[in-house]
């Protein structure tokens, strides 16, 4: 990618090089029909050939996946919190226990107030994809759809990848280093079909097309909800002009992303490597000017 671009708006395939590239893909996640089956990590596992995490239920919530990791390129979020004032909200998670035989509380006692909020996690294949920039074998591409691809023959688990990026999507395997994340099925999309996760996704809070048709309609979506009383709606990850140049894969939240274990304001960590350049050409040569004019000084 052209780093002299990071600053502003970008369609990331032609910046790549691609000069007939077709409409950038992605994905629209709307938590606030999620239901929690994680349909989209059994699909994405079946189809892409992710081994298994084992059943290692966490203590904490009915989640037993903790996260993405190089096993779990979709990861189903499960938060409990205490309820607004209200109840749910328009397009929440029901509380506790409301349709779940076994669930619901003793008799003579009241229901808990408090309400899941889940949200199916992945690579966000960002317009200024940091992972890119630090890869040093090529591993990592731009694909003509815009999304990020690692290609596992090419990686030699330096594992540069990992801090680079802002939303610690990219992890190794134990058995051999190498790094795996989220393709979005480049292979299936190549195909003109649709990506495993979002095939299996009953819901359809996983919604996968344009990207520029998907932001409108999460606009219409997040409009809706908020008219129907879900005031905490928002988008995240669709502003062109944020730290990343906008996400190829980007979600409407309930809650501030910090419930959901997003940072609120991520950073493409590369971001800085024009002006360093420039400021250590620039200091290169005035090292090399003041060399040369120690070593004329000197013969005088």
């Amino acid at each position: 990618m052209t780093m002299g671009s990071l600053y502003g708006p970008l369609d990331p395939a032609p910046d790549a090089g691609y000069t007939d590239a077709p409409p950038r893909m992605g994905f629209f996640t709307d938590t606030s029909v999620c239901i929690g089956c994680k349909a989209c990590e059994v699909a994405c596992k079946e189809w892409n050939g992710v081994p298994a995490d084992g059943y290692d239920l966490l203590g904490q919530s009915f989640d037993n996946t903790g996260g993405l990791s190089a096993n779990s390129w979709r990861a189903v979020e499960f938060i409990e919190q205490s309820a607004p004032a209200g109840g749910c909200g328009a397009g929440a998670a029901p509380a506790v226990g409301l349709g779940m035989p076994g669930m619901g509380p003793p008799p003579g006692e009241s229901r808990p107030d408090f309400r899941w909020l889940m949200m199916s996690n992945v690579c966000k294949h960002c317009t200024h994809a940091a992972c890119l920039d630090v890869c040093p074998t090529g591993a990592l591409f731009r694909t003509e759809f815009g999304t990020v691809v690692v290609q596992e023959d090419v990686c030699n688990g330096c594992g540069y990848c990992i801090p680079a990026c802002p939303y610690g999507v990219v992890d190794q395997r134990k058995d051999d280093g190498r790094a795996w994340k989220c393709t979005l099925c480049y292979d299936r999309i190549g195909d003109g079909l649709t990506p495993a996760c979002a095939k299996a996704c009953p819901t359809e809070s996983i919604q996968y097309g344009e990207l520029s048709e998907l932001r409108e309609r999460a606009s219409e979506r997040v409009d809706a909800l908020r008219a129907a009383g879900e005031t905490t709606a928002r988008l995240y990850g669709h502003d062109e002009n944020d730290g990343v140049g906008g996400d190829g894969a980007f979600f409407l939240l309930l809650d501030e992303p910090e419930v959901y274990g997003l940072p609120p304001d991520p950073i493409v960590t590369t971001r800085d490597l024009p002006s360093m350049w420039k400021h250590a050409g620039m200091a290169a040569l005035t090292m090399a000017g003041v060399v040369a004019a120690s070593f004329l000084g000197g013969r005088r």
